[in-house]
């Protein structure tokens, strides 16, 4: 079965999967890029090749999605999937549902700070264009449009706005673990030791205590911007269309909304999002 590392884009998904990746997926938690491949996104092309021949269709895809989600449950006791996709139904068709799901680990984060970083990751011209992006419903990742052609450039990913991505993980999903990206910056080692109590419990495991020791150490920010840079990352940062690759690991905890964002789009980010801020702490 599946657990999702699910997420808004630039939310923090990628510490929260590098983590896991170095718990699961090395010998002593001592975390590389290489090992991060095991925790695949979902959707991409490659889990549908031999059950599509048409990658172009989007109703054909999301007829599959199911299917697909099945076929990957079947390969292991446990599989973990990241996503920025929505759980929705589009028409009559779920991007997931419970037979598939074992657990969530839902990362969300304060969309003021998330809109600083969709300005460098989709090489967005200025905050302006960053806060629509945000607030796009129908806001298809994947898609490169030319006057009136669509050519799909990367797997068709519907991450929709910030707040219907958080709430359509938070009231639909099973075994859900919120994670809050402010709460993984402030203290690290307790939020990642919530999601190692969390995944024993919905595993039935123990977890070298060592091993989280190093897995915390190694997949840290300034480790995780380092290793970028001599190792390499394939998820480095491009436009919406998928098309460039610049740095991934950016500002991070160094990223001040306060000083970087004017003030009205700040306003007009926490109207639109009120509820949910509230909610969750933000305002």
């Amino acid at each position: 079965m599946i657990i999702w590392i699910a997420s808004y884009p630039k939310s923090g998904n990628t510490w929260v999967r590098s983590f896991i990746s170095a718990i699961f997926n090395t010998n002593n938690g001592n975390f590389s890029f290489k090992d991060l491949k095991q925790i695949p996104q979902f959707p991409i092309r490659q889990q549908f090749q031999g059950i599509l021949n048409d990658f172009s269709d989007i109703n054909i895809i999301k007829k599959n999605w199911i299917t697909v989600q099945t076929k990957i449950g079947l390969e292991s006791k446990f599989k973990f999937l990241k996503t920025h996709h929505v759980n929705c139904k589009i028409g009559e068709d779920a991007f997931t549902n419970f037979d598939n799901t074992l657990g969530v680990i839902y990362i969300v984060r304060d969309p003021r700070s998330v809109v600083t970083s969709l300005l460098n990751h989709y090489s967005l011209n200025n905050y302006l264009e960053a806060k629509t992006f945000l607030f796009e419903e129908k806001n298809w990742l994947g898609f490169k449009r030319e006057k009136d052609k669509i050519e799909v450039t990367r797997f068709p990913t519907l991450i929709s706005s910030w707040s219907t991505n958080y709430n359509s993980w938070k009231h639909t999903s099973k075994n859900l673990i919120l994670v809050k990206y402010e709460d993984l910056v402030k203290n690290p080692g307790e939020e990642f030791n919530k999601i190692v109590n969390y995944l024993e419990k919905l595993l039935n495991l123990q977890i070298d205590k060592t091993k989280i020791i190093n897995a915390i150490k190694s997949t840290s920010f300034e480790e995780l911007s380092r290793k970028e840079m001599s190792e390499g990352f394939y998820e480095g940062a491009r436009n919406k269309a998928g098309i460039g690759n610049r740095k991934f690991f950016n500002l991070g905890p160094e990223n001040k909304w306060e000083k970087l964002v004017d003030r009205n789009i700040t306003d007009e980010i926490e109207q639109k999002f009120k509820n949910e801020m509230k909610e969750l702490g933000y305002i």
